[in-house]
């Protein structure tokens, strides 16, 4: 039984990342009907804007202690973070060890607004062409995002440590009365959970509740109509494209602490979140989160030893295998909409 909780702890993790990744890449084809290969890498440069703010934050000057020296008798010269010194060693030592949580909010003008130039700049010009088309200049978007990470950040993962109060593992052995150590798990991949859950249902939120959520929903069902009412349904759906890059721009900042960002995960990610999409249903937000939890958690399940002693390298290819089952008997997809993608 804990090893059981233990996997379904892993693949809530892992669908967490799925779902919102998914939520970002259903809502611009919902919306805009565009497939956005491109995606992936704004779930990468959400993860690097972490691994910019905790360097901003860990900018230094050097000084020179005349109390310390070294192992020849100089003086020893040390280096002080700037905001240790602007707002004192111990808030600006928690600023820093924060970094993190703060790119939250130091990310999401900075993607809403590579959203806005990725929409206007160069997708809009492909709304009324062929989905391959599509494919192939987001695509194209994605390669070249990625050098331009590769330039400026280098090759090799950045770690980018999770805050020290939340570094610990949490024992569900004692809370679910097993032994103690029986399920440990890390603070920050719960916390990840209960983020990628808020996120999302601040989405459905804004999108039920709302008066321009509702005339988005209207303008997703029929664009024409609402258009001929006299709506501005473009600038709403380029401000929801905004909104999607958010959204996969999250998901990365909270990400880095867990997989140490590098210029290559939002390829990693970009395939198995199309997978999830697929799954669930081509511009179904209900079928893109309830695919990317249950292929995370089925993914987890097929990645215990027990499993791979009995088919090798199962976990590998569970979440394509599922999808084809799915697809060969629902191929609309779990929650899919007629038409979509069917001319």
């Amino acid at each position: 039984m804990d090893a059981i909780i233990l996997q379904i702890l892993n693949g809530l993790d892992k669908g967490s990342a799925y779902a919102l990744i998914a939520l970002g890449l259903t809502l611009i084809f919902g919306t805009l009907g565009v497939v956005n290969f491109a995606h992936g890498a704004l779930f990468m440069i959400g993860a690097f804007c972490a691994v910019t703010l905790s360097k901003i934050l860990t900018l230094s000057f050097e000084t020179v202690d005349e109390t310390r020296t070294d192992f020849l008798g100089n003086p020893l010269k040390v280096k002080t973070p700037y905001v240790e010194a602007w707002f004192g060693p111990e808030t600006g030592g928690m600023l820093i060890d924060w970094a993190v949580p703060l790119a939250i909010l130091f990310s999401i003008p900075i993607m809403i607004g590579i959203g806005f130039i990725m929409e206007r700049g160069l997708i809009k010009h492909f709304y009324k062409r062929p989905h391959a088309d599509q494919i192939l200049v987001t695509f194209g978007l994605a390669i070249v995002l990625q050098e331009v990470i590769k330039y400026f950040y280098g090759a090799n993962p950045i770690p980018t440590p999770a805050p020290d109060a939340l570094t610990g593992s949490f024992d569900f052995g004692v809370l679910l009365g097993f032994d103690p150590n029986a399920v440990i798990y890390p603070y920050w991949r719960l916390v990840y959970f209960v983020f990628a859950a808020i996120v999302i249902g601040a989405v459905f939120a804004f999108l039920q509740f709302t008066t321009f959520g509702m005339v988005v929903r209207a303008g997703m069902a029929d664009r024409e109509t609402v258009g001929l009412l006299g709506i501005n349904i473009d600038r709403r759906f380029t401000i929801m494209f905004g909104i999607a890059a958010a959204v996969a721009g999250l998901a990365g900042v909270m990400y880095a602490p867990i997989n140490s960002p590098n210029y290559h995960m939002g390829m990693d990610f970009l395939v198995l979140s199309f997978v999830v999409v697929v799954v669930g249903g081509m511009g179904s937000l209900p079928g893109a989160v309830l695919a990317g939890f249950m292929l995370g958690v089925l993914e987890s399940f097929a990645s215990m030893n027990e499993i791979k002693s009995i088919i090798p390298g199962i976990d590998q290819i569970i979440i394509y295998l599922v999808a084809i089952i799915i697809l060969l008997t629902r191929p609309r997809g779990l929650m899919g909409r007629k038409g979509v993608m069917e001319d």
